[in-house]
């Protein structure tokens, strides 16, 4: 969990961070999540996040930081994580003690303990009756900007939904990840915003509001725990009174809906039309800013959260950062310099040998395993270090190129 705080001239005043395997050791997360013994449901503690808050605003009193000149606040959250809200959460919400963290107060109010999170893969099923539902694949895409992923948030509803009707039921509001940041400053339940919620395979990407064909593929009744969405830049309300009192936040601070990740990223980066940019993350992501959206079988197509009117393309590779670490250990000693070595010791194009690494299932293309060949187009079992180190960086880089010519 990150925070800055930036002045009128953008200048960047105030930076922390926690890190939830070292911060919270509790929750005995790895890289802030759970891998289940199925090896594709991935979770994150629902209140492991609320108590990362508690600690980094704990955190910024304690250093002396002056709540009551923040005029705004807004945020960014991993895209495709839910939250469900267990009947009754809301008046929670709304009258937490300003003497108690955040943490003691929400511990009853989660019909899901363990949300799902963007690395889940567990939902194939849900993803073929969606697709099913609305008549192929490609059909899905013109409709949500997207086939049916199964990290998306409709079929994730839909797995809860078939295997847990009763917590389904017990649900009064899901919210994602973003919207449930914006919902513990707010001290409501805040909509879900046009950009992140494209993400869900549940948003008709140019109207803009739920289809209802795809909702009622997923889970009935779906619509109410939702909510409307709204443009990415809405002014929601002011902050809620608990921040007033226990941090002393001004009452006239706006809370501004949070939106996605990678939305966030194009705004920050502030593309334009005709701009690519690259993440190098945890998953590597690649978007850009189209006005003419041609959604396909590979990719994805969101709301643009600057310009309601225009979209952003984006590609995800899962195989990203935790990938590139790996082979920094086995093949430059867990050193970056050592790696970065490696990669100018050896000519572009690797000689022809070429490497492609999944670690875990890919989702551009759907593909697992490392796979190596040389020049001749052979298979082999292992490159040289140095070999190794480049054909990682040129696979994943090439992979990049291609996909996005497919979007145009």
């Amino acid at each position: 969990l990150k925070v800055i705080a930036i002045d009128e001239q953008l200048r960047v005043i105030y930076e922390d961070n926690i890190q939830f395997d070292k911060d919270l050791p509790e929750f005995r997360t790895q890289g802030g999540a759970y891998v289940h013994s199925d090896g594709l449901t991935v979770t994150s503690p629902v209140l492991m996040w609320v108590k990362a808050l508690d600690m980094i605003l704990e955190k910024m009193k304690s250093s002396g930081f002056n709540f009551s000149q923040v005029r705004t606040l807004s945020g960014a959250g991993q895209q495709h994580g839910s939250v469900y809200w267990k009947k009754g959460s809301v008046d929670i919400l709304k009258n937490a003690s300003p003497e108690l963290p955040l943490h003691h107060t929400l511990k009853d109010c989660f019909s899901v303990s363990n949300s799902p999170i963007w690395m889940d893969s567990s939902t194939a099923s849900q993803c073929s009756s969606l697709e099913k539902a609305v008549g192929g694949a490609q059909r899905l895409a013109n409709i949500t900007g997207s086939r049916a992923y199964e990290r998306f948030t409709g079929n994730q509803i839909a797995k809860i939904y078939s295997q847990n009707p009763e917590v389904y039921m017990q649900t009064e509001r899901i919210s994602l990840v973003s919207s449930f940041g914006a919902s513990l400053f707010l001290g409501a339940y805040a909509p879900i915003d046009y950009s992140d919620g494209s993400g869900m395979n549940l948003l008709k990407i140019c109207e803009k509001v739920w289809s209802v064909s795809c909702l009622d593929a997923c889970a009935p009744g779906l619509a109410e725990k939702l909510g409307c969405p709204v443009p990415s830049h809405s002014v929601l309300g002011p902050v809620s009174p608990y921040y007033i009192k226990r941090y002393g936040f001004s009452p006239d601070c706006k809370i501004v809906a949070f939106t996605g990740d990678n939305p966030a990223s194009l705004a920050g980066m502030r593309l334009q039309e005709g701009d690519i940019a690259i993440s190098l993350g945890t998953s590597d992501t690649l978007f850009l800013w189209i006005q003419e959206p041609t959604p396909a079988s590979e990719g994805h197509i969101l709301c643009n959260p600057v310009d309601s009117q225009a979209y952003m393309a984006l590609l995800c590779f899962k195989n990203g950062s935790l990938m590139r670490e790996r082979i920094r250990d086995d093949c430059a000693s867990g050193s970056w310099d050592e790696f970065s070595k490696a990669l100018t010791s050896t000519v572009a194009g690797n000689n022809g040998n070429l490497g492609f690494y999944f670690d875990v299932m890919e989702i551009t293309p759907e593909a697992i395993g490392i796979h190596r060949f040389n020049r001749d187009n052979q298979k082999v079992s292992d490159f040289p270090k140095d070999v190794e180190v480049r054909a990682l960086i040129e696979g994943q880089f090439m992979a990049k190129r291609i996909h996005a010519e497919k979007l145009g």
